[in-house]
Protein backbone atom coordinates (compact mmCIF):
# COMPACT_ATOMS: atom_id res chain seq x y z
CA UNK A 1 0.00 0.00 0.00
CA UNK A 2 1.27 3.52 -0.80
CA UNK A 3 2.15 5.97 2.09
CA UNK A 4 -0.28 8.22 1.09
CA UNK A 5 -2.82 5.81 1.23
CA UNK A 6 -2.42 4.11 4.31
CA UNK A 7 -3.50 6.00 7.18
CA UNK A 8 -1.29 4.36 9.76
CA UNK A 9 1.52 6.18 7.77
CA UNK A 10 2.31 9.50 9.42
CA UNK A 11 5.14 9.97 9.56
CA UNK A 12 6.25 7.56 6.24
CA UNK A 13 4.74 9.88 4.19
CA UNK A 14 7.23 12.57 5.16
CA UNK A 15 10.72 11.75 3.84
CA UNK A 16 11.86 14.92 5.04
CA UNK A 17 11.06 14.00 8.50
CA UNK A 18 14.77 14.70 9.23
CA UNK A 19 17.33 17.27 10.20
CA UNK A 20 19.25 19.68 7.30
CA UNK A 21 22.90 17.79 8.46
CA UNK A 22 21.77 14.99 7.34
CA UNK A 23 20.94 16.47 3.80
CA UNK A 24 24.39 18.14 3.94
CA UNK A 25 25.99 14.86 4.51
CA UNK A 26 24.13 13.08 1.87
CA UNK A 27 25.79 16.04 -1.07
CA UNK A 28 29.03 15.69 0.90
CA UNK A 29 29.53 11.91 0.05
CA UNK A 30 28.04 12.63 -3.51
CA UNK A 31 31.10 14.83 -4.02
CA UNK A 32 33.34 12.41 -2.34
CA UNK A 33 32.12 9.83 -5.25
CA UNK A 34 30.98 7.64 -1.63
CA UNK A 35 27.12 7.68 -1.92
CA UNK A 36 27.16 3.84 -2.62
CA UNK A 37 29.61 2.68 -0.62
CA UNK A 38 28.73 -0.03 1.59
CA UNK A 39 27.87 1.12 5.18
CA UNK A 40 26.59 0.18 8.50
CA UNK A 41 24.69 2.44 11.42
CA UNK A 42 23.90 0.97 14.76
CA UNK A 43 21.26 2.43 16.50
CA UNK A 44 21.05 2.12 20.27
CA UNK A 45 20.46 3.83 23.87
CA UNK A 46 23.44 4.48 26.14
CA UNK A 47 21.59 4.16 29.41
CA UNK A 48 18.09 2.59 30.73
CA UNK A 49 15.65 4.99 31.21
CA UNK A 50 13.95 6.33 34.79
CA UNK A 51 17.32 4.80 36.61
CA UNK A 52 15.64 1.33 35.75
CA UNK A 53 17.73 -1.47 34.99
CA UNK A 54 15.68 -2.34 31.29
CA UNK A 55 14.25 -1.00 28.69
CA UNK A 56 11.55 -1.95 25.88
CA UNK A 57 12.27 -1.60 22.61
CA UNK A 58 9.39 -0.30 20.23
CA UNK A 59 8.63 1.11 16.75
CA UNK A 60 9.68 -1.75 14.72
CA UNK A 61 6.20 -1.80 12.63
CA UNK A 62 6.45 2.24 12.19
CA UNK A 63 10.54 1.67 10.65
CA UNK A 64 9.64 -0.99 8.81
CA UNK A 65 6.61 1.10 7.08
CA UNK A 66 8.97 4.02 6.95
CA UNK A 67 11.51 2.39 5.10
CA UNK A 68 9.31 0.63 3.06
CA UNK A 69 7.89 3.73 1.90
CA UNK A 70 11.03 6.30 1.92
CA UNK A 71 10.92 8.04 -1.53
CA UNK A 72 12.38 11.40 -2.55
CA UNK A 73 10.71 11.64 -5.83
CA UNK A 74 8.17 14.15 -5.30
CA UNK A 75 9.60 17.06 -7.02
CA UNK A 76 8.54 19.19 -4.28
CA UNK A 77 10.87 17.44 -1.69
CA UNK A 78 13.53 17.65 -4.26
CA UNK A 79 12.88 20.90 -5.23
CA UNK A 80 12.66 21.96 -1.39
CA UNK A 81 16.35 19.84 -0.87
CA UNK A 82 17.38 22.26 -3.87
CA UNK A 83 16.48 25.65 -1.82
CA UNK A 84 18.42 24.91 1.13
CA UNK A 85 21.39 23.44 -0.44
CA UNK A 86 24.41 25.68 -2.12
CA UNK A 87 23.05 27.37 -5.41
CA UNK A 88 25.61 25.73 -7.53
CA UNK A 89 24.73 22.20 -6.41
CA UNK A 90 25.28 19.84 -8.96
CA UNK A 91 21.72 19.13 -10.55
CA UNK A 92 23.36 15.30 -11.01
CA UNK A 93 22.76 14.83 -7.36
CA UNK A 94 19.05 15.57 -7.17
CA UNK A 95 18.76 13.23 -10.01
CA UNK A 96 20.37 10.84 -7.53
CA UNK A 97 18.03 11.94 -4.58
CA UNK A 98 14.77 11.43 -7.05
CA UNK A 99 15.74 7.48 -7.48
CA UNK A 100 16.66 6.99 -4.09
CA UNK A 101 14.66 4.23 -2.28
CA UNK A 102 15.61 1.49 0.62
CA UNK A 103 15.66 -1.27 -1.93
CA UNK A 104 19.08 -1.92 -1.37
CA UNK A 105 19.23 -1.66 2.52
CA UNK A 106 19.10 -4.49 5.21
CA UNK A 107 17.47 -3.97 8.66
CA UNK A 108 17.17 -6.46 11.82
CA UNK A 109 15.90 -4.28 14.79
CA UNK A 110 18.08 -1.86 14.57
CA UNK A 111 21.64 -2.49 12.11
CA UNK A 112 20.85 -0.45 9.09
CA UNK A 113 23.14 -1.71 6.08
CA UNK A 114 23.04 0.00 2.47
CA UNK A 115 24.33 2.25 0.48
CA UNK A 116 26.25 5.18 2.25
CA UNK A 117 24.17 8.20 1.40
CA UNK A 118 20.93 6.55 1.82
CA UNK A 119 21.69 5.05 5.60
CA UNK A 120 22.90 8.00 7.03
CA UNK A 121 19.36 10.04 5.40
CA UNK A 122 17.83 7.58 7.92
CA UNK A 123 19.67 8.51 11.20
CA UNK A 124 16.94 10.75 11.90
CA UNK A 125 13.78 9.54 11.16
CA UNK A 126 14.67 6.02 12.32
CA UNK A 127 15.74 7.83 16.07
CA UNK A 128 12.00 9.73 15.98
CA UNK A 129 10.54 6.59 15.49
CA UNK A 130 12.04 4.23 17.68
CA UNK A 131 13.40 6.91 20.83
CA UNK A 132 9.44 8.29 21.67
CA UNK A 133 8.16 4.72 21.32
CA UNK A 134 10.37 3.04 23.62
CA UNK A 135 10.61 5.67 26.33
CA UNK A 136 7.13 4.99 26.20
CA UNK A 137 6.35 1.62 26.29
CA UNK A 138 9.26 1.51 29.24
CA UNK A 139 7.12 4.26 31.35
CA UNK A 140 4.31 1.47 30.53
CA UNK A 141 5.55 -1.26 31.86
CA UNK A 142 7.23 0.43 34.79
CA UNK A 143 3.52 1.80 36.06
CA UNK A 144 2.09 -1.57 35.26
CA UNK A 145 4.39 -3.42 37.23
CA UNK A 146 3.80 -1.22 40.36
CA UNK A 147 -0.19 -2.07 39.15
CA UNK A 148 0.36 -5.95 39.33
CA UNK A 149 -0.89 -8.37 37.29
CA UNK A 150 -4.93 -7.88 38.65
CA UNK A 151 -5.28 -4.03 38.39
CA UNK A 152 -6.49 -2.35 35.35
CA UNK A 153 -4.78 0.84 33.51
CA UNK A 154 -5.95 3.06 30.97
CA UNK A 155 -4.21 5.46 29.26
CA UNK A 156 -5.97 9.05 29.33
CA UNK A 157 -3.27 11.20 28.18
CA UNK A 158 -4.46 12.49 24.74
CA UNK A 159 -5.01 15.70 25.43
CA UNK A 160 -1.71 16.03 27.25
CA UNK A 161 0.06 14.68 25.01
CA UNK A 162 2.41 16.45 22.39
CA UNK A 163 1.05 17.00 19.81
CA UNK A 164 -1.40 14.82 17.72
CA UNK A 165 1.38 12.57 16.55
CA UNK A 166 2.71 12.42 20.09
CA UNK A 167 -0.89 11.34 21.03
CA UNK A 168 -0.88 8.37 18.99
CA UNK A 169 2.55 6.79 19.01
CA UNK A 170 1.70 7.51 23.11
CA UNK A 171 -1.21 5.13 23.04
CA UNK A 172 0.09 2.66 20.44
CA UNK A 173 3.12 1.94 22.97
CA UNK A 174 1.41 2.40 26.27
CA UNK A 175 -0.66 -0.19 25.42
CA UNK A 176 1.76 -2.49 24.23
CA UNK A 177 4.25 -1.66 27.31
CA UNK A 178 1.15 -3.36 29.10
CA UNK A 179 -1.34 -1.20 29.81
CA UNK A 180 -4.80 -2.33 29.25
CA UNK A 181 -6.66 0.15 26.59
CA UNK A 182 -6.04 3.83 25.93
CA UNK A 183 -9.33 6.71 25.61
CA UNK A 184 -7.91 7.52 22.60
CA UNK A 185 -10.51 6.47 19.48
CA UNK A 186 -7.63 6.79 16.83
CA UNK A 187 -5.35 4.65 18.12
CA UNK A 188 -8.42 2.46 18.35
CA UNK A 189 -8.84 2.92 14.72
CA UNK A 190 -5.34 2.35 13.32
CA UNK A 191 -3.73 0.41 15.59
CA UNK A 192 -6.35 -1.70 17.11
CA UNK A 193 -5.78 -0.57 20.69
CA UNK A 194 -8.71 -1.14 22.93
CA UNK A 195 -10.51 1.81 23.79
CA UNK A 196 -12.24 2.90 27.10
CA UNK A 197 -13.90 5.65 28.56
CA UNK A 198 -16.77 7.00 30.86
CA UNK A 199 -18.12 10.71 31.40
CA UNK A 200 -16.56 14.18 32.31
CA UNK A 201 -17.83 16.27 35.13
CA UNK A 202 -19.09 19.27 32.05
CA UNK A 203 -21.75 16.24 31.15
CA UNK A 204 -23.28 16.59 34.63
CA UNK A 205 -22.55 20.08 34.89
CA UNK A 206 -24.92 21.00 32.08
CA UNK A 207 -27.94 19.26 33.83
CA UNK A 208 -29.97 20.90 36.00
CA UNK A 209 -32.78 18.70 36.68
CA UNK A 210 -35.50 20.05 35.04
CA UNK A 211 -34.90 18.76 31.58
CA UNK A 212 -37.34 16.02 30.16
CA UNK A 213 -36.04 13.08 28.56
CA UNK A 214 -37.62 13.02 24.96
CA UNK A 215 -38.34 9.54 25.81
CA UNK A 216 -37.78 8.53 29.33
CA UNK A 217 -38.84 4.66 28.98
CA UNK A 218 -36.69 1.89 29.19
CA UNK A 219 -37.28 -1.89 28.39
CA UNK A 220 -36.23 -4.45 30.53
CA UNK A 221 -33.03 -6.01 29.91
CA UNK A 222 -34.67 -9.48 28.49
CA UNK A 223 -36.86 -7.24 26.52
CA UNK A 224 -40.13 -9.00 28.01
CA UNK A 225 -42.45 -6.95 29.94
CA UNK A 226 -43.88 -3.14 29.94
CA UNK A 227 -40.98 -0.48 29.63
CA UNK A 228 -40.70 1.71 32.67
CA UNK A 229 -40.04 5.04 33.11
CA UNK A 230 -36.53 5.20 34.15
CA UNK A 231 -36.55 8.78 35.76
CA UNK A 232 -39.96 8.07 38.14
CA UNK A 233 -37.79 4.62 39.31
CA UNK A 234 -34.69 6.09 40.12
CA UNK A 235 -36.48 9.08 41.82
CA UNK A 236 -38.50 6.11 44.35
CA UNK A 237 -35.24 4.25 44.63
CA UNK A 238 -33.34 7.81 46.06
CA UNK A 239 -36.18 7.49 48.51
CA UNK A 240 -35.17 3.73 50.03
CA UNK A 241 -31.21 4.68 49.44
CA UNK A 242 -30.92 8.24 51.49
CA UNK A 243 -33.31 6.60 54.06
CA UNK A 244 -31.17 3.72 54.71
CA UNK A 245 -27.60 6.54 54.45
CA UNK A 246 -29.00 8.73 56.84
CA UNK A 247 -29.66 11.49 54.35
CA UNK A 248 -32.01 13.69 53.21
CA UNK A 249 -33.65 12.82 49.88
CA UNK A 250 -33.26 16.90 48.84
CA UNK A 251 -29.37 16.47 49.58
CA UNK A 252 -28.43 14.69 46.34
CA UNK A 253 -27.93 17.14 43.26
CA UNK A 254 -30.77 16.73 41.02
CA UNK A 255 -29.00 17.98 37.53
CA UNK A 256 -26.74 15.30 38.60
CA UNK A 257 -29.05 12.81 38.67
CA UNK A 258 -30.62 13.66 35.88
CA UNK A 259 -27.55 13.55 33.92
CA UNK A 260 -26.94 9.83 34.92
CA UNK A 261 -30.51 9.02 34.16
CA UNK A 262 -29.41 10.53 30.61
CA UNK A 263 -26.34 8.69 30.22
CA UNK A 264 -28.29 5.06 31.75
CA UNK A 265 -30.87 5.69 28.83
CA UNK A 266 -28.33 6.07 26.16
CA UNK A 267 -25.75 3.26 27.71
CA UNK A 268 -28.24 0.88 29.82
CA UNK A 269 -25.50 -1.99 29.01
CA UNK A 270 -22.74 -0.15 30.18
CA UNK A 271 -23.75 2.65 33.24
CA UNK A 272 -21.30 4.64 34.69
CA UNK A 273 -21.15 7.48 36.96
CA UNK A 274 -18.95 10.67 37.50
CA UNK A 275 -19.09 10.62 41.26
CA UNK A 276 -17.05 13.54 42.72
CA UNK A 277 -18.71 16.56 40.67
CA UNK A 278 -20.62 17.75 43.71
CA UNK A 279 -20.28 15.32 47.19
CA UNK A 280 -18.95 12.09 46.31
CA UNK A 281 -21.13 10.84 49.73
CA UNK A 282 -23.78 13.27 49.94
CA UNK A 283 -24.89 13.88 46.53
CA UNK A 284 -22.92 11.34 43.58
CA UNK A 285 -22.43 7.96 45.38
CA UNK A 286 -26.93 8.31 46.19
CA UNK A 287 -27.85 9.80 42.59
CA UNK A 288 -25.66 6.68 41.28
CA UNK A 289 -26.79 4.16 43.75
CA UNK A 290 -31.18 4.93 42.50
CA UNK A 291 -29.96 4.96 39.19
CA UNK A 292 -28.21 1.81 39.09
CA UNK A 293 -30.97 0.16 41.37
CA UNK A 294 -33.72 1.35 39.05
CA UNK A 295 -31.70 -0.20 36.05
CA UNK A 296 -31.21 -3.33 38.15
CA UNK A 297 -34.88 -4.02 38.46
CA UNK A 298 -35.20 -3.69 34.65
CA UNK A 299 -32.19 -6.40 34.73
CA UNK A 300 -29.24 -4.35 33.94
CA UNK A 301 -26.15 -3.91 35.69
CA UNK A 302 -24.05 -0.97 36.54
CA UNK A 303 -20.52 -1.48 35.50
CA UNK A 304 -18.43 1.31 37.37
CA UNK A 305 -17.95 4.66 39.09
CA UNK A 306 -15.10 6.84 38.89
CA UNK A 307 -13.49 9.28 41.16
CA UNK A 308 -11.73 12.00 40.19
CA UNK A 309 -10.21 14.07 43.11
CA UNK A 310 -9.43 13.50 46.79
CA UNK A 311 -7.90 10.75 48.24
CA UNK A 312 -8.75 8.36 46.04
CA UNK A 313 -7.81 5.23 48.10
CA UNK A 314 -9.77 6.59 51.31
CA UNK A 315 -12.84 7.30 48.66
CA UNK A 316 -12.47 3.76 47.40
CA UNK A 317 -12.53 2.22 50.23
CA UNK A 318 -15.76 3.80 51.74
CA UNK A 319 -17.55 3.23 48.55
CA UNK A 320 -16.90 -0.48 48.60
CA UNK A 321 -18.41 -0.26 51.99
CA UNK A 322 -21.89 1.23 50.77
CA UNK A 323 -22.24 -1.02 47.85
CA UNK A 324 -21.90 -3.70 50.20
CA UNK A 325 -24.05 -2.27 52.90
CA UNK A 326 -26.60 -1.14 49.63
CA UNK A 327 -26.27 -4.78 48.04
CA UNK A 328 -27.12 -6.41 51.40
CA UNK A 329 -30.22 -4.50 52.02
CA UNK A 330 -31.80 -4.71 48.77
CA UNK A 331 -30.44 -8.03 47.39
CA UNK A 332 -28.53 -6.66 44.79
CA UNK A 333 -25.50 -9.45 45.09
CA UNK A 334 -24.31 -7.80 41.23
CA UNK A 335 -23.59 -4.03 43.23
CA UNK A 336 -20.51 -5.69 45.24
CA UNK A 337 -18.35 -6.36 42.78
CA UNK A 338 -19.34 -2.51 40.72
CA UNK A 339 -15.85 -1.30 39.28
CA UNK A 340 -14.53 1.35 41.14
CA UNK A 341 -11.69 3.83 38.86
CA UNK A 342 -9.89 6.85 39.98
CA UNK A 343 -7.82 9.15 37.80
CA UNK A 344 -6.04 12.41 38.55
CA UNK A 345 -2.89 13.16 37.42
CA UNK A 346 -1.34 9.61 39.51
CA UNK A 347 2.04 9.10 39.09
CA UNK A 348 4.06 6.21 40.29
CA UNK A 349 4.04 6.90 44.14
CA UNK A 350 0.42 7.57 44.41
CA UNK A 351 -0.10 4.73 41.73
CA UNK A 352 2.26 2.59 44.86
CA UNK A 353 -0.52 3.70 47.19
CA UNK A 354 -3.51 2.77 44.64
CA UNK A 355 -2.61 -0.69 44.11
CA UNK A 356 -1.42 -2.16 47.81
CA UNK A 357 -2.95 -4.83 49.03
CA UNK A 358 -6.32 -4.62 50.46
CA UNK A 359 -7.21 -1.69 47.59
CA UNK A 360 -10.74 -1.47 46.60
CA UNK A 361 -9.45 0.12 43.15
CA UNK A 362 -9.97 -1.81 40.29
CA UNK A 363 -9.37 0.60 36.98
CA UNK A 364 -6.29 3.36 37.35
CA UNK A 365 -6.53 6.37 34.61
CA UNK A 366 -2.80 7.76 33.90
CA UNK A 367 -2.82 10.82 31.41
CA UNK A 368 0.03 12.96 32.01
CA UNK A 369 2.31 10.93 33.70
CA UNK A 370 2.61 8.23 31.32
CA UNK A 371 2.43 10.49 27.62
CA UNK A 372 4.89 12.90 28.61
CA UNK A 373 7.43 10.55 30.90
CA UNK A 374 8.02 13.44 33.51
CA UNK A 375 10.46 11.62 35.17
CA UNK A 376 12.61 11.37 31.57
CA UNK A 377 11.17 12.88 28.40
CA UNK A 378 13.94 11.24 26.25
CA UNK A 379 15.43 8.41 25.70
CA UNK A 380 18.99 9.73 24.64
CA UNK A 381 18.85 6.96 21.55
CA UNK A 382 21.95 7.66 19.17
CA UNK A 383 22.74 5.92 15.66
CA UNK A 384 26.36 5.68 15.26
CA UNK A 385 28.47 4.24 12.10
CA UNK A 386 30.35 1.33 13.13
CA UNK A 387 31.63 -0.39 9.60
CA UNK A 388 32.39 1.20 5.92
CA UNK A 389 33.57 -0.99 2.79
CA UNK A 390 33.36 -3.62 5.69
CA UNK A 391 36.07 -2.06 7.52
CA UNK A 392 35.52 -0.97 11.18
CA UNK A 393 35.03 2.41 12.30
CA UNK A 394 34.72 3.87 16.04
CA UNK A 395 34.06 6.82 17.48
CA UNK A 396 37.08 7.79 19.81
CA UNK A 397 36.16 10.68 22.10
CA UNK A 398 37.34 12.70 25.58
CA UNK A 399 34.46 11.28 27.06
CA UNK A 400 34.85 7.46 27.34
CA UNK A 401 30.81 7.13 27.54
CA UNK A 402 30.40 8.35 24.09
CA UNK A 403 32.96 6.06 22.92
CA UNK A 404 31.17 3.72 20.47
CA UNK A 405 32.02 -0.61 19.49
CA UNK A 406 33.02 -1.08 16.06
CA UNK A 407 32.61 -3.20 13.41
CA UNK A 408 29.39 -5.21 12.31
CA UNK A 409 28.02 -7.32 15.36
CA UNK A 410 25.79 -10.17 16.51
CA UNK A 411 23.77 -10.10 19.50
CA UNK A 412 23.02 -12.72 22.26
CA UNK A 413 21.16 -13.71 25.05
CA UNK A 414 22.47 -15.89 27.37
CA UNK A 415 20.34 -17.11 29.66
CA UNK A 416 20.14 -19.97 33.24
CA UNK A 417 18.76 -23.11 33.51
CA UNK A 418 15.49 -21.01 35.11
CA UNK A 419 15.42 -19.00 31.66
CA UNK A 420 16.47 -15.78 33.02
CA UNK A 421 18.88 -13.96 31.78
CA UNK A 422 22.46 -14.31 32.69
CA UNK A 423 23.53 -11.15 30.13
CA UNK A 424 23.89 -10.19 26.54
CA UNK A 425 27.06 -10.91 24.73
CA UNK A 426 27.65 -8.53 22.17
CA UNK A 427 30.39 -10.06 19.36
CA UNK A 428 31.72 -9.52 15.77
CA UNK A 429 28.94 -10.78 13.15
CA UNK A 430 32.17 -13.19 11.51
CA UNK A 431 32.01 -15.14 15.22
CA UNK A 432 30.55 -18.24 16.05
CA UNK A 433 27.46 -18.16 17.87
CA UNK A 434 28.04 -19.18 21.61
CA UNK A 435 26.81 -22.44 22.32
CA UNK A 436 24.68 -23.76 25.23
CA UNK A 437 26.99 -25.77 27.81
CA UNK A 438 29.71 -23.91 26.14
CA UNK A 439 32.17 -22.04 28.79
CA UNK A 440 32.86 -18.29 27.38
CA UNK A 441 35.56 -15.78 28.43
CA UNK A 442 33.58 -12.41 27.89
CA UNK A 443 34.35 -9.04 28.90
CA UNK A 444 31.62 -7.16 31.14
CA UNK A 445 30.71 -3.80 30.35
CA UNK A 446 32.01 -1.60 33.20
CA UNK A 447 33.87 -4.19 34.58
CA UNK A 448 37.81 -4.43 35.51
CA UNK A 449 38.26 -6.98 33.51
CA UNK A 450 37.08 -10.85 31.87
CA UNK A 451 34.74 -13.46 33.48
CA UNK A 452 33.74 -16.50 32.21
CA UNK A 453 29.78 -17.76 31.95
CA UNK A 454 28.86 -21.37 30.89
CA UNK A 455 24.85 -20.63 29.53
CA UNK A 456 22.22 -23.31 29.72
CA UNK A 457 20.05 -21.42 26.87
CA UNK A 458 21.28 -18.99 23.91
CA UNK A 459 18.91 -16.63 21.94
CA UNK A 460 19.87 -14.47 19.20
CA UNK A 461 18.72 -11.35 19.69
CA UNK A 462 18.84 -9.63 16.20
CA UNK A 463 16.31 -10.30 13.75
CA UNK A 464 16.16 -9.50 10.00
CA UNK A 465 13.13 -7.78 9.21
CA UNK A 466 14.04 -6.04 5.91
CA UNK A 467 16.26 -7.21 2.96
CA UNK A 468 16.96 -5.28 0.63
CA UNK A 469 14.08 -3.19 0.73
CA UNK A 470 12.02 -6.41 1.36
CA UNK A 471 10.05 -7.13 4.32
CA UNK A 472 11.54 -10.70 5.64
CA UNK A 473 8.09 -12.14 7.72
CA UNK A 474 5.30 -10.62 8.25
CA UNK A 475 5.33 -7.72 11.38
CA UNK A 476 3.80 -8.95 14.79
CA UNK A 477 0.46 -7.50 15.67
CA UNK A 478 0.23 -4.85 18.30
CA UNK A 479 -1.39 -7.01 20.54
CA UNK A 480 1.51 -9.93 19.24
CA UNK A 481 3.99 -6.97 20.58
CA UNK A 482 2.25 -6.43 23.61
CA UNK A 483 2.34 -10.23 24.36
CA UNK A 484 6.22 -10.14 23.67
CA UNK A 485 7.19 -7.54 25.49
CA UNK A 486 5.44 -8.65 28.95
CA UNK A 487 6.78 -12.48 28.43
CA UNK A 488 10.38 -10.96 28.02
CA UNK A 489 9.54 -9.03 31.55
CA UNK A 490 8.05 -11.49 33.43
CA UNK A 491 11.93 -13.61 32.71
CA UNK A 492 13.89 -10.68 33.73
CA UNK A 493 14.66 -10.70 37.55
CA UNK A 494 12.82 -9.43 40.33
CA UNK A 495 16.23 -7.35 40.98
CA UNK A 496 16.68 -6.39 37.70
CA UNK A 497 13.07 -4.97 38.06
CA UNK A 498 13.29 -3.03 40.68
CA UNK A 499 12.32 0.66 40.11
CA UNK A 500 14.48 2.31 42.58
CA UNK A 501 18.40 0.95 42.55
CA UNK A 502 17.70 -1.91 40.45
CA UNK A 503 20.82 -4.38 39.99
CA UNK A 504 22.04 -3.24 36.67
CA UNK A 505 21.61 -5.59 33.65
CA UNK A 506 24.94 -7.23 32.34
CA UNK A 507 26.06 -6.52 29.11
CA UNK A 508 29.37 -7.91 27.98
CA UNK A 509 31.59 -8.18 24.95
CA UNK A 510 33.49 -11.62 23.48
CA UNK A 511 37.22 -11.52 23.32
CA UNK A 512 37.50 -10.51 19.69
CA UNK A 513 35.23 -7.90 19.59
CA UNK A 514 37.17 -6.72 22.73
CA UNK A 515 40.24 -6.96 21.34
CA UNK A 516 39.15 -5.13 18.00
CA UNK A 517 38.10 -2.07 20.80
CA UNK A 518 41.61 -1.95 21.90
CA UNK A 519 43.39 -1.78 19.14
CA UNK A 520 41.82 0.84 17.71
CA UNK A 521 41.66 2.74 20.77
CA UNK A 522 45.68 2.07 20.80
CA UNK A 523 45.63 3.50 17.39
CA UNK A 524 43.89 6.57 18.05
CA UNK A 525 41.75 6.11 14.69
CA UNK A 526 39.48 4.02 12.60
Amino acid sequence: MAAEQDPEALAAARPLLTDLYQATMALGYWNAGRAREQAEFELFFRGCPFGGAFALAAGLRDCVRFLRAFRLQDAGNVQFLASVLPPDTDPAFFEHLRALDCSDVTVPLLQVCGPLLVVQLLETPLLCLVSYASLIATNASRLRLIAGPKKRLLEMGLRRAQGPDGGLTASTYSYLGGFDGSSNVLAGQLRGVPLAGTLAHSFITSFLGTEVPPDPMLAPAASQGPRVDLAACAEAWLDRVCAHLGLGVQEPHRGERAAFVAYALAFPRAFQGLLDTYSVQRSGLPNFLAVALALGELGYRAVGVRLDSGDLLQQAQEIRRVFRSISAQFQMPWLESVSITVSNNIDEEELTRLAQEGSEVNVIGIGTNVVTCPRQPSLGCVYKLVSVGGQPRMKLTEDPEKQTLPGSKAAFRLLGADGSPLLDLLQLAEEAPPRAGQELRVWPRGAQGACRVRPAHVEPLLRLWVQQGQLCEPLPSLAESRAFAQLSLSRLSPEHKQLQQPAPYRVALSDKLQALVARLRAGGSS
